[in-house]
């Protein structure tokens, strides 16, 4: 009896994490067909970045503190407006980096993450502390960017890219091992906790995507 119970248990978290990366997957879609659309119709040069932050922001402020009044389908809308926001705004890289470069280092995003996730998903221990670290780090990653912004020394930037690229990696275990928990104890409604969790997950395969092409990205030339 005990056996079947935990059986069930696995069915209903593997399936919330299946389709927690089904709409991550679409989430990226999403921003990978608007990018591409803003570059090559050249809509990228009429567009205001700094308005796009903001909408980005107040995006992602609402869907964090409002989530668990709000339905499935408003929660769902709110994860798809940012995903395309996110689309304008990653479009200025295919001006920044060769094609081929924005490809491939693509793929190899999608392969560090699916072992990143397999890791998530399949390990027993409480990343409660781990995750805290994390995010401890990551705050001052961006600290010291925003300061290097007046000092501009690249030998810092690069440090930091290789600082937040690694607390990103160990983040994308935690937020995978956070939402099968949060499925196994029950604490929020499924049809709300894969997409809560695709949010989480589509930000962390964004960002390393983001830091391995600043530090292994090819530049355009021309």
């Amino acid at each position: 009896m005990e056996d079947e119970v935990i059986y069930q248990k696995a069915e209903l978290t593997s399936g919330v994490l299946g389709k927690m990366f089904f709409w991550m997957f679409m989430g990226l879609l999403a921003t990978g067909i608007i990018a591409w659309y803003a570059y090559s119709s050249g809509f990228v040069l009429n567009l205001n970045f700094t308005l796009l932050a903001i909408l980005e922001l107040a995006v992602v402020i609402i869907f964090s503190l409002a989530f668990r009044k709000l339905s499935a389908t408003v929660v769902t809308f709110l994860y798809f407006v940012y995903a395309i926001i996110n689309g304008f705004t990653m479009s200025v890289i295919f001006y920044a980096f060769e094609l081929k470069s924005i490809v491939t280092l693509f793929f190899v995003t999608a392969g560090m993450f699916g072992v990143l996730a397999f890791i998530g998903a399949n390990t027993n221990r409480d990343l409660t502390r781990f995750g805290n670290i994390l995010i401890i780090g990551l705050f001052a990653g961006l600290i010291i960017s925003i300061i290097n912004l007046i000092f501009r020394n690249p030998m810092i930037d690069t440090i930091v890219d290789w600082a937040i690229l690694a607390i990103f990696l160990g983040i994308t275990i935690y937020d995978v091992n956070k939402i099968k928990n949060l499925d196994e104890y029950g604490i929020m409604e499924p049809e709300k906790l894969y997409i809560y969790g695709a949010m989480e997950v589509y930000l962390d395969f964004i960002n390393i995507f983001i830091r391995l092409l600043s530090i292994f990205g090819k530049a355009r030339n021309d």
